[in-house]
This record gives C-alpha cells, structure tokens and sequence, in this order.
C-alpha cells in the first residue's frame, strides 16, 4: 500500500477534540510537518498547554483512526507542540523569589496557619515585598484570615502563558486554593490531584519580585510536603509548636523531615505559640496552660533559634475570624510579638545566606 497524505488527514478528520467539537483538522491542531516514510508517518498535534486534559486521550484516539481508516500496519509517530508557553522546570519555577520559607508543623491545631499569615504581615510592614502562599490544599485558611472568602482569581497571558493573578492585601500577594473550591464542601481529591493543583499555584502564577514567599504547609509530613521539595528550593524552614509534649514531639517529626540527607533544608528557627495565656483585664498577668517554654528547650536540644514566643489572647482568634491578621497593629503586644518575629526570620535567613549555599530540589528516584 502506498501511503500520501490525504489519507492521513481524512483519518484524522474522524477525530474530535472534546474542548470544542471540532474534529483535529477543523480546529487546526496539525502541524504542518506531516513525514511518510514508506509505512511509517509522523506528524504533530497542537494543544493549547502542555497541561490539556484531553491531550492522552486524542493521541491515542488519533492514532487509532489511522490504523482503522488508513492501514492497521501503519507505524505512527504523534510529535505534541502546545501554543502556550512551557512551565519552568522544577527548580527555577519562581526566578524573582529571593527566599522561600517554608511554615510547619508537626500536628493541626498549633496555629501554625495563623503565625503564617502574621508573619507574612509583618514581613511587609518591615519593608519587605511579601507573598504567602496556601499550601494546605486539604484544609486553606487563608482565605477566611484575610477576608477574601468571594475573591476571585483570574488569569492574563504573560509571555506565552496563561498565569494567575494573586490577590492583594495589606501589601502582600496571596494565593490559595480556598479561592477556587467551595468552602463548605470537603476536598476529596486524590494524592496526584492535590499535588498537580499545588504545582499550578507555584508555577502558573504571575508571582512578582519577592523578597519573601511564605508557604503555610499542612500539618504533619505527606505528598504536599514532598512535592513542594520537589519543585521549589525552599530557603529555610520556620518550625511552629505549643508547649505541649504531644506538639514537641511532633515537631521533632517535622524538623526531622527538613534536616533528612535527602531533604536537607535548613531549619530557621522554631516558635512558641500559645505559649502562654495573658486575660485583657490583666495584661501582665501570664497563665502557662499548655506547659512552660516547652519548645525554647527543644530549641536549645535540637541546637536551632527559638525565633518568637506567641502569646495566646483573644484578639488574635477575633481578628483572624475577621479578615484582619493581629499583626497589622503593631500597637499591641501580640501584633509587636509578631513584629519581632519578622525581624528574627529575616535576621536567620540571612545569615543563612550568607553561610550556607542554596538548597537544591529534592531529586526522587524513580
């Protein structure tokens, strides 16, 4: 059989693109670089990203239609070009970010979210170009602490790609998959699923020249956690825990993670919250509730800084209920807490910089 190539486009004239309707030749998506070689044909297929959700499914159904219409011993070979630029590779998905801090914990129920987006509210009261990032794909809260429950998101082409628009409050860009899942409705979303949304947050995000990005990652260690190693060089990782016993020995876990020889990401410090209880009508009153300067100790054991001590009031809880982090008055004890906080973190990590080399990705072995 001789093969040409309106054989070849007939063929492929059977094949629809599910996005629109239209068959592959109607909506333009071949190449002109159609090869025959005897039996043996190669061409290539445009998809508007690399991440088409349709794309496996056209190839083979692509190559399907030319061994039914055209000939069964056909060899095919399917090039895929895509019209939208590619995402940067791992490791250099975010070029304008000087430092990546990861916030952890060992256990939920810390605070750790709540000292997230303190910090990141004090970084930029300091001076510093700030972005927070909701890494907690199961559980954001993000939105809720900043009032921005019906933000919505939308997306521009810049250089070939289609990139989100982060939210901006209180001079920091804030992203989070809460912006686009329904708050009242639970995220049932599968290992793989959770972490590519993740990715899209980091990669396909118009993030500007930042000083800080701040990353509140779930609590505990899982796929999250590892797909973040795996994709950005995180800086320096910030370490929150109560006084508890239960928490510190969680929060040996995550410091554990971080220090692993194949993670091997440097721990900033850790930070006491709810480390002790002050009531408004006795602000120099102090009720340990939760142990005393249980994790300055583990500080000092695990030989890192102890980088702040938060105390436990209620206008912390109101103003996170509220949209309206507490360090933004810096007036208050708790707001200055914070504020010395930011000032700890970007002391660390620069002192990190200035002795340590950057962290690389972590490398997984297939």
């Amino acid at each position: 059989m001789t093969l040409y190539p309106k054989l070849i486009t007939d063929a492929l004239a059977t094949v629809r693109y599910p996005g629109n309707g239209k068959n592959l030749i109607e909506a333009e998506m071949m190449e002109d670089d159609l090869r025959i070689d005897g039996m043996k044909v190669s061409f290539s297929l445009i998809f508007e990203k690399s991440t088409d959700p349709f794309m496996k499914s056209v190839l083979k159904a692509a190559e399907a239609a030319i061994h039914t219409y055209v000939d069964k011993a056909v060899e095919v070979e399917i090039k895929v070009k895509t019209r939208q630029a590619l995402r940067p590779e791992p490791g250099k998905m975010l070029p304008q970010v000087k430092n990546v801090i990861a916030v952890s914990s060992g256990k939920g129920g810390v605070g750790k979210s709540t000292v997230s987006a303190n910090l990141a509210v004090a970084l930029a009261a300091e001076g510093y170009k700030v972005g927070l990032l909701d890494a907690d794909i199961f559980g954001p809260s993000v939105p809720k602490m900043f009032h921005l429950e019906a933000q919505q998101i939308f997306a521009e082409m810049v250089d070939g790609r289609q990139l989100l628009i982060p939210a901006e409050k209180y001079g920091i860009e804030i992203l989070s998959i809460g912006f686009f899942v329904n708050p009242d409705t639970a995220t049932l979303w599968r290992g793989g699923m959770a972490s590519n949304a993740l990715k899209q947050l980091i990669a396909d995000t118009k993030w500007g020249a930042l000083d800080y990005l701040i990353l509140d990652t779930p609590p505990g260690t899982s796929d999250i956690h590892l797909t973040l190693l795996q994709n950005l060089a995180i800086t320096g990782a910030v370490i929150v825990s109560t006084p508890q016993n239960v928490a510190l020995a969680d929060a040996r876990k995550g410091i554990d993670m971080y220090r692993n020889e194949k993670v091997n990401v440097p721990i900033l410090g850790l930070v006491e919250n709810m480390a002790w209880f002050t009531p408004a009508e006795l602000p120099e009153a102090r009720y340990y509730l939760f142990g005393r300067e249980g994790v300055k100790r583990l500080a000092e054991e695990m030989q890192v800084p102890l980088l702040g001590q938060i105390p436990i009031v209620q206008s912390i809880c109101e103003s996170g209920d509220e949209g309206e982090p507490i360090a933004v008055h810096a007036d208050s004890p708790v707001g200055n807490a914070f504020r010395q906080l930011a000032r700890a973190v970007a002391a660390e990590t620069e002192r990190r910089n200035e002795q340590l080399p950057p962290t690389s990705i972590v490398e997984m072995n297939k």
